[in-house]
């Protein structure tokens, strides 16, 4: 993106007295080689002198490592888990049923269940007694995540397999028994790799339905960035018939992330304008202070076989420079090169600091000419400078030599 475009007074004394302050060695310059010093951004380019970024910390549990936890997790010792791994697997002493949507029976114990789930608790309290045993049902999960469940409340263990498998059962039960502990595993292990294109849509709508915030957000993004081969999933076409309110809450989100997106490029587009006329502005003072390669003040010999210059927005600017000390036209609304030149004095002595002393040509007369300036051009030549110097600000000290400007 091009910054605001800023007309200059025009005058061709001036100009010859550009032309008078600089050395300038004769040489044609096509204009199809002028680079545009004001107008399109050029990309970056790499330069070696960059520092390299300081190793990113270390975390303390990775993916990676999250994956190649042991098959069989626990939070007690082996022991203990045997022992009420018995106690529910014979089910000595048992006196509560609970029916399974598959008509099956887990036996438990009602003092158990009372301590783990105060939910529970309050159910079993209510039933009645039927030759001694008291019988609650669970609908709509299968019997296996009943029995992983169940088996979570007397061991606080679980095996990996089954979690994977009955993760959403889990999660769904955890958050209807209060049983926290659980749902805090099960949401870590849908976190940790076991979303998916194909169940991301499920999950989102649980993790809604079951206060997990961050799961919920974590799914969005998901949902987001994958908008495209998500819509094809059968849990996005059953969603949209089933909750409307959700799918146009994620066309939104999709909407509002592609237009964040637009903007963030905006910005940077921006950016590297502003950086470029830094840029170009440090090149101007190098060159009317102390000379680069053919071009240079009055006062120096300068030597066209020396190196590299440390400015890379010398090169077009040099270019630029020699086109403006030979071009005849020089009025306005003629040469387009030598304008850009204009706009580029200009811009240089509202940013200089230095009255008297700056080797710059015409830094002077431009700044006599802000005096006589429209209100509506000044403001314009304030955003601009603004723009510049916090672009440079952003970046630090080595956003001009890194930039690979001009």
């Amino acid at each position: 993106m091009a910054p605001p475009a800023i007309d200059s007074a025009w005058l061709s004394s001036p100009s010859e007295l550009f032309c008078k302050s600089l050395n300038v060695c004769v040489k044609e310059a096509s204009p199809a080689d002028i680079l545009p010093v004001l107008e399109a951004p050029i990309p970056f380019a790499s330069n070696n002198t960059i520092p390299k970024p300081p190793p990113l910390p270390s975390k303390i549990c990775t993916r990676t490592e999250y994956s190649k936890r042991p098959r069989e997790c626990s939070f007690v010792p082996k022991e203990t888990k045997d022992t009420w791994d018995r106690l529910l697997k014979e089910g000595y002493g048992a006196d509560v049923c609970i029916i399974t949507n598959e008509k099956s029976c887990v036996l438990a114990h009602s003092n158990v269940l009372s301590i783990a789930s105060p939910v529970l608790g309050n159910v079993i309290r209510i039933l009645k007694v039927k030759h001694g045993m008291r019988y609650i049902k669970i609908p709509g999960v299968p019997h296996g995540a009943v029995y992983a469940f169940i088996r979570f409340l007397y061991s606080s263990c679980y095996e990996e397999e089954e979690l994977q498998k009955f993760v959403l059962h889990l999660l769904v039960l955890s958050h209807s028994y209060s049983i926290p502990s659980l749902k805090r595993v099960c949401i870590c292990s849908l976190e940790q790799g076991w979303l998916t294109k194909d169940n991301v849509i499920d999950v989102l709508q649980l993790a809604r339905n079951c206060d997990a915030p961050r799961l919920a957000l974590i799914c969005v993004r998901m949902v987001v960035k994958n908008f495209k081969s998500i819509s094809s999933t059968e849990g996005r076409r059953a969603m949209k018939c089933a909750n409307p309110a959700l799918e146009q809450e994620l066309v939104e989100s999709v909407v509002e992330a592609d237009t964040r997106k637009q903007e963030r490029k905006r910005k940077m587009e921006e950016k590297k304008v502003y950086l470029q006329l830094y840029g170009a502005m440090e090149a101007l003072l190098h060159i009317c202070k102390d000379g680069c390669r053919t071009i240079g003040p009055r006062d120096k010999v300068l030597n066209g076989n020396q190196g590299t210059c440390n400015f890379p927005a010398c090169k077009g600017l040099e270019t630029l420079v020699r086109h403006f000390s030979n071009c005849e036209t020089r009025v306005p609304g003629g040469c387009v090169h030598c304008k850009r030149m204009w706009q580029l004095i200009e811009l240089h002595s509202r940013m200089c600091n230095e009255l008297d002393s700056c080797k710059v040509p015409l830094c002077r007369h431009f700044k006599g000419k802000m005096q006589r300036q429209s209100k509506k051009d000044e403001t314009k030549w304030r955003l601009l400078v603004s723009k510049v110097i916090a672009a440079k600000n952003a970046v630090g000290s080595f956003s001009c030599q890194s930039s690979g400007l001009f």
